[in-house]
């Protein structure tokens, strides 16, 4: 009874770091509008660098690795830094709640087919079945059968572009997570990825305060300390309570949260296509998560 009471402790606090999640790319686009894609993706991930710091502290996080873990840190860094610009130039130009939706429905279907084409990972019929819904369903969120390659705008592309980084990110994350603790990863990659935005970002004059108004300032210190260090703490506690094989269906929770801010703030309307994608990117990512059950 007090392990259910437990799981379902860390259940509620996972849905509320999803949901955060979902709100940072309403709150993204706020923060692109009153600055650029530079300055943003350098002060987002400035503040979250520096907030995680005390969380380490607190949470006597071990501060070691290796080479190989060193390694992972450096690349997933790099890659970081790339979907940070990309986010925030996606926002400039198309909607938060389509923009959330569809990096979160396509990722873990790239993910997917990154470790079965380059990890070696082994997949069942059905797996593989799951796999093929997947695909279809991110052809409908790229709206393929009904525009063609029309995705390759730039009101897509980017989104597109964060997607496949991301997936890139999450299998790097994969090799790293046996040689590192996953916050001390997270702390090593949001200070590399700190560090390369900023270099993008000098000419803009990320350091001139006065230079963006009051709202870019609360919106962009909102991104990086809620949903950038408050709910990587949440999930990294509850991904180990609630289990791994659950935390990629809970992913699905972070599209509610774009659309549902999106909508209040900008009004955005949800497409059918794009409904139906993310409900079939979901489904997908179910049935590959699924134990087999072994009858006694």
């Amino acid at each position: 009874m007090d392990n259910t009471k437990n799981t379902n402790k860390y259940i509620v606090l996972m849905i509320i770091a999803m949901l955060f999640w979902g709100f940072a790319w309403t709150a993204g686009k706020v923060a692109a509008e009153h600055s650029n894609a530079q300055v943003a993706a350098f002060w987002r991930y400035a503040i979250s660098f520096i907030s995680i710091i005390p969380v380490i502290w607190f949470m006597k996080t071990p501060l070691t690795t290796d080479r190989a873990g060193l390694m992972y840190m450096v690349i997933a860094g790099v890659l970081t830094s790339l979907f940070n610009y990309l986010f925030f130039a996606g926002l400039s130009h198309g909607d938060a709640g389509y923009g959330g939706t569809m990096v979160t429905s396509l990722a873990p279907i790239i993910t997917y087919l990154l470790s079965i084409l380059f990890l070696g990972t082994t997949v069942s019929m059905r797996q593989i079945g799951a796999l093929s819904i997947g695909i279809f369903g991110a052809l409908i969120l790229l709206r393929v059968p009904f525009e063609g390659f029309a995705f390759l705008s730039v009101d897509s592309a980017y989104f597109l572009g964060c997607a496949v980084v991301w997936a890139l990110v999450t299998v790097v994350s994969q090799k790293a997570a046996a040689r590192a603790h996953l916050m001390f990863y997270t702390l090593v990659v949001f200070g590399i990825t700190t560090f390369i935005n900023m270099l993008f970002a000098l000419p803009h004059r990320p350091f001139d305060f006065g230079a963006y108004d009051a709202v870019f300032w609360w919106t962009i210190l909102f991104i990086g300390v809620i949903p950038g260090t408050f709910s990587t703490a949440l999930y990294f506690v509850s991904a180990g309570k609630v289990g791994a094989h659950r935390t990629g269906v809970f992913m699905f929770i972070v599209p509610v949260g774009a659309i549902l801010s999106s909508w209040v703030v900008y009004g955005e309307t949800l497409a059918i296509s794009t409904l139906i994608g993310c409900l079939m990117a979901f489904v997908a990512v179910m049935l590959f998560n699924m134990k087999k059950t072994v009858k006694g």
